[in-house]
């Protein structure tokens, strides 16, 4: 679905007050996709793992922008996923995994995966994106030995002091 918007946040926000006011199921998926063209935006995906869209649910995303079959691109940033709404505070990478459709965890700089009892710090923030058919989290380390996602909640706009 593509509604104009060009702010990764801001796509956030839609797909939430969309979830809210459509009442979208939990094992619903929406994504961020980034449009790169003439005219830069972020388009938005909705999709379900086991069962098509219905046509009912496509006509009421109308109303929120230009609804398209299929998905921009493969590699979309998860914002509703299973068990999203549950990766809040500090949590083992093993619970989170355990507990959402994040299928592994890596770390920026390391080549291997961190253990299931390492600490993560997900600042209620926790963005994975789709790579080969699964949900991967970017993480990179914090202090204490804990990670925390790569992609922060409040990210400093490039060059925003001058």
């Amino acid at each position: 679905m593509d509604s104009g918007v060009r702010d990764v946040l801001d796509a956030d926000d839609l797909l939430h007050r969309i979830a809210a006011e459509l009442g979208l199921a939990e094992d619903m998926f929406g994504c961020t996709h980034l449009v790169r063209d003439d005219r830069p935006r972020v388009a938005v995906s909705l999709s379900t793992p086991s069962r098509p869209l219905p046509d009912t649910l496509r006509e009421r995303l109308a109303g929120y922008g230009a609804v398209t079959p299929g998905l921009p691109d493969t590699v979309g940033r998860a914002v509703l996923y299973p068990g999203a709404s549950a990766l809040t505070g500090t949590m083992t990478v093993g619970e989170l995994l355990a507990g959402s459709a994040i299928a592994r965890v890596t770390v920026l700089g390391t080549p291997e995966p961190p253990g299931p009892g390492t600490r993560m710090v997900t600042r209620d923030h926790v963005r994975p994106q789709w790579r080969r058919d699964e949900l991967v989290l970017a993480a990179t380390p914090a202090l204490g030995g804990a990670l925390v996602p790569f992609e922060a909640p409040d990210p400093t706009p490039c060059c925003a002091d001058h």
